[in-house]
């Protein structure tokens, strides 16, 4: 098997890439729970080795969102919508939680991965469905900095395990401590850089003695496919950033949550295939 990619999985990365991020600028969820999924199909059909292909898209996901967060979170700035204070109180923690989030997904058997991978996926969609339905206006109540950097924590290490860019976290956080949701997209997008830029480290470290990844594979990165999908998602994303300053999101919430649960379904049978 060689690192080549055919002209048609070029294409379905490159389309892949393209709705992924205009979900991360419209939603702030990164594009990972897209990501993953697809990566897997894809990375299979390539006839990668089984044990190896949930952790090499975990992996890629994580990676393509430093360009993705990038490009969405420049449209947020520019609107003055990211809360950078918030941002500095998160990060600290979100770069140790990431790292160690690499560790723990490479020493996990490849079936749990994608058992706690569906299981997040669909807390994530039903977090988009309650969020849908929220109307609180209860004033802002962030807790100190300690809390904080612990809250930051947590969300690195499940994002990392995952491969998304912590959105399906941050997003519900700050809106249970009543940030604006607006805000709160804003400001997961600029999280999702330090999330992907420490996870992205850890998968390298993680897999760098190992001898059975296949070519192309920098870590468990699979390099071809970081480069596609990110080409295409560094364009849509401001699309998706702009979109979510003018449109009603509610109703595409909602849709968004069930093929959320359509594959976090798939995922569970990827996990009792074993």
């Amino acid at each position: 098997m060689t690192g080549g990619l055919g002209a048609r999985l070029v294409a379905e990365l490159l389309l892949l890439g393209t709705l992924t991020g205009f979900l991360a600028g419209l939603l702030g969820i990164g594009g990972g729970m897209l990501l993953v999924p697809f990566l897997t199909l894809l990375l299979e059909s390539k006839g990668m080795p089984a044990h190896l292909i949930l952790k090499m898209a975990v992996a890629t996901s994580l990676a393509t969102i430093m360009f993705t967060s990038l490009s969405s979170v420049r449209a947020h700035h520019v609107r003055g919508a990211v809360r950078w204070e918030i941002v500095k109180l998160l990060a600290p923690g979100i770069v140790i939680g990431s790292m160690l989030g690499a560790q723990i997904a490479k020493a996990l058997p490849a079936r749990a991965l994608a058992l706690l991978f569906a299981l997040f996926v669909a807390s994530s969609a039903t977090q988009m469905l309650r969020a849908a339905k929220a109307r609180a206006t209860a004033p802002e109540q962030l807790p100190g900095a300690g809390a904080m950097l612990s809250a930051g924590g947590v969300i690195g290490v499940l994002a990392a395990l995952v491969g998304a860019g912590g959105g399906f976290v941050s997003v519900p956080f700050m809106s249970w401590r009543h940030v604006k949701i607006h805000h709160a997209v804003a400001t997961s997008a600029a999280l999702g850089f330090p999330i992907a830029f420490a996870g992205t480290v850890g998968y390298v470290i993680a897999g760098w003695s190992l001898h059975d990844l296949p070519p192309g594979t920098l870590g468990f990165i699979y390099v071809p496919a970081l480069v596609a999908v990110s080409a295409a998602s560094v364009f849509t994303a401001p699309l998706g950033a702009h979109a979510a300053h003018r449109l009603e999101v509610t109703q595409l919430k909602r849709a968004f949550a069930l093929l959320l649960y359509l594959l976090a379904a798939y995922m569970l049978v990827r996990a009792a295939q074993g």
